[in-house]
């Protein structure tokens, strides 16, 4: 099932993927908000967490045992994540924040940054040369969907958290971004995308970086 993009529903086509199967986990579900940019996109399932983070039991039986998982969040509904995770069987062991150098929005504050947890099966070993939890934010464009995710922020995760052919799995895959990441750094990939019109644009995508890869071999 490596190199695949799957158009479906994750909390059904996770069950299909093998037990303690997959490397790592580096995803962006929705941050429950209602979400809609200037242009009017929206994101679907972004209403209730309800079944949605239920997809995280699943995430964390195909992955391997002593293994991460990193998941953006919306921290407005970082109880309900929280929960999800830990009632899958997740300890937090990490938490990410880029810095923005724009305000993405204002209310109380100036909304400038995004964030992550990291999230621990098991005991994973130590990276040899751990990152900063703050890192600089890059800003996509969101050309492709309306929270896409830059490639420059998510491919040193995987670099130092996977070894070159290892499996990261994308469950919540957007515009593929995660995807196209571990593509770069040498991974094998598995995404599931809700929406085909994303999921052929990460198939797309990711023959693009094909391409590239094979030019610059």
């Amino acid at each position: 099932m490596k190199n695949r993009i799957i158009n479906g529903d994750c909390t059904e086509v996770l069950k299909t993927i093998a037990t303690e199967s997959v490397d790592f986990v580096l995803t962006d579900p929705p941050y429950f908000v209602r979400y809609k940019d200037r242009t009017g996109r929206t994101i679907r399932n972004d209403r209730h967490p309800g079944a949605v983070l239920k997809a995280f039991d699943e995430v964390y039986r195909v992955l391997k045992p002593d293994s991460l998982c990193i998941s953006f969040y919306g921290w407005q509904a970082v109880d309900a994540f929280m929960q999800a995770w830990k009632s899958a069987g997740f300890t937090p062991v990490g938490h990410i924040v880029w810095h923005k150098s724009y305000a993405s929005s204002a209310r109380f504050f100036q909304y400038r940054h995004e964030q992550a947890y990291v999230l621990a099966k098991g005991r994973p070993s130590l990276p040899a040369e751990p990152l900063s939890d703050v890192q600089p934010w890059i800003y996509s464009g969101n050309r492709s969907h309306p929270t896409e995710k830059a490639v420059g922020i998510l491919k040193p995760l995987i670099e130092v958290f996977t070894q070159p052919g290892q499996v990261v799995l994308d469950p919540f895959a957007g515009s593929g971004s995660t995807l196209a990441a571990a593509a770069l750094a040498g991974r094998s990939y598995i995404g599931v995308e809700l929406e085909a019109k994303y999921c052929e644009l990460i198939e797309r995508r990711l023959a693009g970086v094909s391409r590239y890869l094979r030019a610059a071999a």
